[in-house]
């Protein structure tokens, strides 16, 4: 492998190049043929059609040239190996190890991570068996019946996205074995939201933080210790009825406050941890292993086609060097996340925090301030809800947002109706076909109020149905594509800087330490009872 060399994205020839290239009319190219070609296959049965995004040849020959000038096959080949590229932080990135081996044996004091991995999804199943036979119960001998993530972040959005995904699914085949809910906020009203109508000697609780010391994690256990305690039931004890998913040298680790612990490292970012222990013991609880291993599966099929060095065969990257084409090039600082699929109803929730807590940087991996935009915001809701709600700034709006369209062919459950010739899975996707080509086309008319400039660019991924394969491979696709976004700004995409300024200024108010006049004011504002400023 060529040595690597990190540059910014300002500084190669093919980004220069490509500013010089004449911009694409989509009203103009758009055509059947067009739909046909411009189509790259994925794992997990799907594809990526970007017929409807504002590139042609000329420029997707710069963007290819732009990917090796900065590498990204081999970038990406390195961190499969365990090179150091969160820079930020001095530490590997190993999320993809968790789902496959791609590269090298990655070891530390002498331990093979993949192997420490595998172990702890194999220590999860085990587990999850005992509790669907009835072997481990709850402290007043009844079987569990719900599974409640206690998590904020990664420990949150990744694994409820998922398990949101899969239940539809699950419940048609008969394979939902507990029904999970989720804790995130620290307000109490999302706690006593979550446990109303939970039974708690039928609940089990997993806390996930890897540090073992998350201020909303821990006070949210707390809440549910207390509310445990509230109920005043004879035998009730909470530490019956907790889990715990942490690193090894926190203070949840091994503890006797929980029925067990599992592992993780901080080689894995909450955000990219979903197909970790984090979303592993969760899923495989609710779902069984067999369903977690085809999540995994599909995942680390993603992995290995984001191999590929043709970025026309490679959909991660051809998305990723789009994505930077219409930031860079086009000035488009937004996207929209649109799945025609209630079932990713948390999809573009997760994404927000991948996307934007990964690229939104302003300084290169070195610490060097960029000249140039760096990732955009991110936003989405399924369809066809958000055609009733925001589609309306989408069509004639100031701004153009690029679109990112997920849609397939089958539902999850075959129950459906059939109204005025059609069912509601045809409307569903006919709906969907609309939207890309009135975007794309738009509609003249006289009236202004009528008339739709068009020249809006959107790309699809389809497929036959949102299996746990399909859904691994869809979850991998977007932190590829976060990843080779990355390598073109020459960023640090997996650290998350901007989380803690927040965190610690809340502290202060907290403890009334180091807490200044406008802090003060703004907290007595909100009815925070403080102590006087001091030094």
């Amino acid at each position: 492998m060529s040595a690597l060399e990190f540059k910014n994205l300002d500084t190669l020839p093919a980004f220069a190049a490509l500013k010089r290239l004449p911009r694409i009319e989509l009203k103009k190219v758009l055509s059947a043929e067009r739909v046909e070609r411009f189509s790259i296959p994925m794992a997990g049965g799907l594809a990526f059609n970007y017929a409807a995004r504002p590139v042609d040849d000329a420029v997707l020959d710069a963007l290819g040239q732009l990917s090796r000038e900065q590498q990204l096959p081999e970038k990406y080949r390195a961190l499969l190996d365990g090179e150091i590229f969160n820079t930020g932080e001095g530490r590997k990135v190993l999320h993809h190890l968790v789902r496959g081996q791609l590269g090298r044996d990655v070891v530390e004091d002498g331990r093979n991570l993949r192997a420490f991995y595998v172990e702890q999804q194999r220590r999860i199943d085990a587990f999850a068996a005992r509790v669907h036979a009835g072997r481990i119960v709850g402290s007043t001998g009844k079987p569990f019946a719900t599974v409640v993530q206690i998590g904020i972040g990664g420990s949150d959005l990744g694994p409820r996205a998922l398990y949101l995904a899969l239940t539809t699914s699950a419940e048609a085949r008969g394979e939902l074995r507990l029904r999970a809910r989720f804790i995130s906020n620290v307000d109490p009203d999302d706690a006593n939201e979550t446990l109303r109508g939970v039974d708690l000697e039928t609940a089990l609780f997993i806390l996930v933080s890897k540090s073992g010391t998350t201020q909303e994690t821990l006070t949210n256990r707390q809440f549910v210790i207390e509310k445990m305690r509230a109920a005043k039931i004879s035998g009730l004890k909470p530490e019956r009825h907790m889990i715990a998913v942490t690193s090894e040298t926190s203070p949840l680790a091994k503890s006797s406050e929980y029925l067990d612990s599992f592992y993780i490292d901080d080689y894995i970012g909450g955000r990219y941890s979903a197909t970790s222990a984090v979303g592993g013991a969760v899923l495989t609880l609710a779902f069984g292993p067999d369903v977690f291993a085809e999540v995994l599966s599909g995942a680390s099929e993603a992995d290995r086609t984001a191999l590929e060095p043709d970025a026309r065969r490679n959909s991660s990257m051809m998305d990723a060097l789009i994505g930077v084409y219409e930031r860079n090039v086009l000035g488009l600082p937004t996207q929209a996340v649109l799945p025609y699929s209630q079932a990713l109803s948390r999809f573009p929730a997760h994404l927000q925090q991948l996307d934007m807590e990964s690229n939104g940087k302003h300084v290169n991996r070195d610490g060097k301030p960029i000249s140039y935009q760096t990732g955009p915001v991110i936003f989405g809701e399924p369809g066809t809800n958000g055609q009733h709600s925001f589609y309306q700034l989408l069509h004639q709006g100031t701004d153009i947002v690029p679109l990112q369209f997920v849609g397939f062919r089958e539902s999850q459950d075959d129950f459906d109706v059939s109204i005025d010739g059609s069912s509601s899975r045809t409307k569903l996707a006919a709906n969907l076909a609309a939207q890309i080509v009135a975007f794309a086309i738009g509609k003249d008319d006289p009236n202004p109020n009528k008339s739709f400039a068009g020249n809006r660019g959107s790309s699809v991924i389809h497929g036959l149905q949102l299996t746990p394969k399909a859904l691994g491979a869809l979850l991998a696709h977007f932190e590829n594509k976060v990843m080779f976004q990355g390598f073109l700004w020459n960023i640090n995409s997996f650290d998350q800087e901007g989380v803690q300024l927040g965190k610690t200024l809340a502290g202060r108010i907290l403890s009334g330490k180091g807490l200044d006049p406008v802090m003060a004011a703004y907290a007595k504002l909100l009815g925070i009872a403080s102590p006087p400023p001091r030094g």
